[in-house]
């Protein structure tokens, strides 16, 4: 079964998507945008923030103030994946490639 991406033969189907050379190149050229946990974690707290301050201090009950912390954790998990997923995307048209790994010219 050939790899989707780089379509080499020896490709196993090990319970990841691609050959482990193209798992290696996409681990290097994800590290470039580790700083993406800041906005995704930032969209969690806003969530706690709203639903398990806020609300309570307008007189909701507490209970509506223990969903927040579910709530901001699920927000966190849902961005964290939906981010994943773009940037594989990102991964495969090769935007923004770091220079050391094109390809020399013939």
């Amino acid at each position: 079964m050939p790899c989707p991406r780089c379509q080499v033969e020896s490709y196993e189907g090990r319970g990841t998507r691609w050959c482990t050379e193209c798992e290696r190149d996409y681990d290097t050229w994800s590290r470039r945008h580790a700083g993406d946990i800041v906005w995704q974690a930032l969209g969690g707290m806003l969530v706690v923030m709203t639903l398990g301050v806020i609300l309570p201090a307008l007189g909701a009950p507490w209970l509506l103030a223990l969903s927040g912390v579910f709530g901001g954790f699920g927000t966190i998990v849902g961005l964290n994946r939906w981010n994943r997923h773009w940037r594989r995307g990102q991964f495969l048209i090769g935007a923004a490639m770091p220079r050391a790994y094109l390809p020399e010219p013939r």
